[in-house]
């Protein structure tokens, strides 16, 4: 098998470990629209900006910088313990300070203390597993890899569906079950599908030598903090708006905004699959001849699918919303949704072009990049949200990512040039981008003119790529 499909085999298996879990999810979406109001569902959305936050700040770019060191170090087992205690040590040190001040540190971040324990327990539990899942990845175990993953959100939609929907339905007799405080299970139910996930890993906490090597742990954590500085200023670019949305236009508005935000999903989903199997793959790659030409080739043929699936989501956006948001309060948020996945596809290819920093052990770089985005996205907010309400947001992320992804790419050609093919990938966006405004504004719920317009776009590819996609389906 060719390295190219070896690496699209385990991209296929990831991606069942994000898709099949985010599609789990999208049963819970309807569910959560319809037994919580809008008011309740941007705290629901509060509670995991949080939780996004200070997972960052948990791992400390530690899972990146395992697969640096995993893929160069002659001693792997050293660096995988190295790892694990180092993430042991200091999310149990983070835990009992954190819960020793909670009180103040919950009302710091005008979150009910009950929350904020739930909160905790379930960063600290998802830390802890962060290296042996990790270990999984690099040493070729996708299929349990996602076992686990597929376990874990199992666990959660079964404990989702019996505390929202089977105990008032069948009334349930249950201990302090509390019909006015339904998002509180909607927590419950992640800490319990985290604390089942790390039962399940827990043999990959004893099969190794717990070695901690000081000089690896050097290396790794002066390779990691400016992931976990850029890793911080992604949160922000990803939930500042989230955050900020309450306090200038008020939470309806901003359950609103986050239920249509749902409506992206699918290119988050083909993000998080492709960062599952290329991370590990563009790592172990990196010494052979071919590696540019590979990454560039890879490249090209991440943005024709991310830009098949803008189309395909945008065509069949009326269906979508009746399906995921069922609430037609939620939709008066809907036109953010173009935006959203235009924005998401160039942070997928900023994630692509990350490798030049990662490779090259510039990781600063990436941290600079990333607070520039974070810079755009605060300022941008802060500025335009109060006139111009929460589309302002929408176009503030598209906006951050387009800069990030482009001075990404200016400074990776300086530093570890790649040849990528910026013409045709500029040429498929422009074009994607005119047929998605076109299936949006003027052929809404048209589905048959909406599929002509994406089978258009991929058969302009195939006439354009027909020699290349010859040649890779050809190779053995």
């Amino acid at each position: 098998m060719s390295v190219l499909k070896s690496f699209f085999k385990d991209t296929i298996i990831y991606g069942l470990a994000t898709v099949l879990p985010r599609l789990m999810n999208f049963i819970l979406v309807p569910l959560h629209t319809e037994t919580l109001d809008t008011a309740s569902y941007s705290d629901n959305t509060y509670f995991y900006i949080y939780a996004a936050f200070f997972n960052v700040l948990l791992t400390y770019g530690m899972e990146t910088a395992f697969f640096r060191f995993f893929s160069k170090h002659k001693e792997k087992e050293k660096v995988y313990s190295t790892t694990l205690i180092s993430l042991l040590v200091s999310t149990t040190l983070v835990f009992f300070l954190v819960i020793f001040f909670r009180q103040s540190i919950a009302e710091a971040f005008s979150l009910r203390t009950d929350y904020f324990n739930y909160l905790v327990g379930v960063l600290a539990l998802d830390t802890i597993v962060v290296a042996p899942f990790a270990y999984l990845r690099a040493t070729g175990k996708p299929l349990k890899f996602t076992a686990i993953k597929l376990i874990n959100i199992f666990v959660y939609v079964i404990l989702n569906f019996f505390f929202l929907w089977a105990i008032p339905k069948f009334s349930i007799e249950i201990f302090k079950y509390d019909n006015s405080d339904l998002v509180q299970y909607i927590f419950i139910a992640n800490l319990c599908a985290s604390a089942v996930t790390l039962l399940l890993l827990s043999p990959y906490f004893f099969r190794i030598r717990w070695i901690f090597d000081k000089e690896v742990f050097k290396e790794m954590f002066s390779y990691a903090w400016p992931i976990m500085v850029a890793g911080m200023a992604y949160v922000i670019n990803e939930n500042f708006d989230k955050w900020l949305i309450p306090e200038v236009l008020g939470k309806d508005i901003n359950g609103a905004y986050a239920g249509c935000y749902k409506l992206a999903v699918f290119m988050t989903i083909f993000i998080q699959a492709f960062r599952l199997g290329a991370e590990p793959f563009f790592f172990n790659y990196a010494k052979e001849k071919n590696a540019k030409t590979t990454y560039a080739l890879i490249m090209k043929y991440f943005v024709i699918f991310g830009l098949i699936i803008l189309l395909f989501i945008i065509g069949f956006i009326d269906a979508f919303k009746a399906l995921i948001v069922r609430d037609p309060s939620y939709w008066k948020a809907l036109e953010i949704v173009p935006v959203v996945l235009l924005a998401n596809l160039f942070l997928g290819i900023y994630f692509n072009l990350a490798i030049w920093y990662k490779l090259t052990d510039k990781t600063r770089f990436g941290m600079y990049i990333s607070i520039i985005g974070a810079l755009i996205t605060i300022g941008l907010n802060i500025w335009l949200l109060p006139e111009h309400g929460f589309i302002a947001a929408a176009w503030t992320t598209l906006v951050a990512y387009f800069v990030m992804m482009s001075v990404s790419y200016l400074l990776g050609q300086k530093y570890y040039r790649v040849p990528y093919q910026v013409s045709r990938i500029g040429f498929y966006i422009l074009i994607a981008v005119v047929l998605s405004y076109i299936s949006f504004e003027h052929l809404r719920a048209n589905y048959y003119l909406s599929t002509l317009l994406m089978t258009v776009f991929v058969v302009l590819v195939i006439l354009l790529e027909k020699t290349e996609l010859k040649a890779l389906l050809n190779r053995g």
